[in-house]
């Protein structure tokens, strides 16, 4: 069994470009887009070289073994070389060379997608690292409330229930950190999938805190990006050149091909004074009298045009509204990190520090403590999650763009979380 070298040998912690690195790098899926492309690339010499000469030789069986008639051996020999009317090699050529610019382009949206797929993938690592992480730090401080509420027991301040209800708690997030194990494999199984890897692939960890983020140009900046970026746009549009050269070429069909010939004829019977005139030259070409045929083909190509139009303008259409709603969950999600940062967290630390101190002095009870720290862990849960979907949603808005949106001034702080655990 082959054994697959580590791409992030050396490394203390996984990084999103290390990852798309690899991805661009390995994923089979680019490579066949690839491979598509370079065969439409090769179609360009096939369809704009001439067809190959052609030779023939005839003999007369009779004359093979002259008589006393005199009569000669008599032969003919012949070569040609078929020309399309003018202008149709470069029309065909103009069509090739459109379709391949249209499966190069869809290498880049292919590309476009991976990206994406890679950095989702990388933060949802990010997201179940941070999850246990808030697991851990839960059950820490889950089992020193269970050790005052034991103390407090023993010496009768305070009911088994609290000792009993503080058990059940630890047993929950527990139970937690067994899910949030099953994210993580399932997590490290998708990268490595993405990089053609074995899935059980051992990967560094993720960054404790994401760096912060560039803030965003306005929608109509990235809507007209988006126009100018799009690789699937820009295919579109070299299909339907595609199909405008098919329209040229359906139009020369109604002109003749032509076939120059040389002969050489032998066939000249007994008079020998003839040979002079065994040398000939001569053109054979088509006649294009069957309009029905050609003109079917001509309105074809200009309803397949009309097709591609109206599949750009479609297109068009949906890039537009996908950039303005991707633009939208960016701006919610940023928001939303904000908040969480700058007042949610901060109010429910302090509330789980005052119902502790309140707990310990025999002011609350100890249910109130308890959900003071259920509110606390699942709003850093919330907090990561919406860390998450902002750069899962920027991560998206860049597909829909198609390629880096950035301006000035960072939209996000590093984690408020760290150091900072009550």
């Amino acid at each position: 069994m082959k054994i697959e070298p580590d791409p992030f040998s050396g490394m203390a912690e996984l990084s999103v470009d290390a990852v798309i690195e690899q991805v661009l790098a390995r994923n089979p899926t680019l490579a066949q887009m690839l491979a598509v492309w370079q065969a439409a690339s090769a179609r360009y010499p096939q369809v704009t070289s001439l067809e190959d000469p052609m030779v023939a030789a005839t003999v007369g069986p009779g004359t093979i073994n002259p008589d006393d008639r005199g009569v000669e051996f008599a032969y003919r020999l012949e070569i040609s070389q078929k020309l399309p009317f003018p202008g149709k090699l470069k029309l065909r050529g103009e069509n090739a060379l459109a379709s391949a610019d249209a499966a190069g382009r869809d290498v880049d949206d292919m590309r476009l997608q991976l990206v994406e797929s890679a950095r989702t993938a990388f933060y949802d690592y990010y997201l179940v690292d941070r999850a246990q992480s808030v697991n851990e730090d839960g059950l820490r401080l889950l089992r020193d409330f269970r050790n005052n509420a034991l103390t407090r027991y023993q010496t009768g301040l305070v009911p088994q229930q609290d000792v009993l209800q503080a058990d059940v708690e630890i047993g929950k997030e527990q139970d937690r950190q067994l899910e949030l194990e099953q994210m993580r494999q399932v997590a490290i199984a998708r990268i490595n999938t993405l990089m053609h890897l074995p899935p059980d692939s051992v990967l560094p960890p993720p960054p404790k805190a994401l760096s912060a983020t560039e803030a965003l140009p306005d929608a109509q900046t990235l809507r007209a990006n988006a126009l100018a970026r799009r690789p699937d746009l820009q295919a579109l549009a070299d299909r339907i050149a595609a199909e405008e050269a098919s329209l040229g070429l359906a139009h020369k069909e109604f002109y003749p091909d032509f076939e120059p010939f040389f002969m050489y004829d032998r066939f000249m019977g007994n008079v020998s004074d003839n040979r002079d005139l065994a040398t000939m030259l001569g053109v054979r070409m088509n006649l294009p009298v069957y309009r029905a045929r050609r003109d079917g083909a001509v309105a074809e190509a200009e309803a397949r045009i009309a097709q591609r139009r109206s599949e750009l303008a479609k297109l068009t259409d949906q890039v537009n509204f996908q950039v303005q709603e991707a633009y939208a969950r960016v701006q919610r999600s940023e928001r939303s990190v904000r908040l969480y940062r700058d007042t949610i967290l901060k109010a429910a630390e302090a509330n789980v520090k005052a119902a502790q101190s309140a707990y310990i002095t025999g002011k609350t009870p100890f249910l109130s403590l308890i959900e003071a720290q259920r509110n606390v862990v699942g709003l850093r849960d919330r907090y990561y999650e919406a860390v998450a979907d902002y750069f899962r949603r920027r991560a998206a808005l860049e597909r829909e763009v198609g390629g880096p949106v950035s301006l000035a001034n960072p939209a996000l702080s590093p984690d408020p979380m760290r150091n900072n655990t009550p």
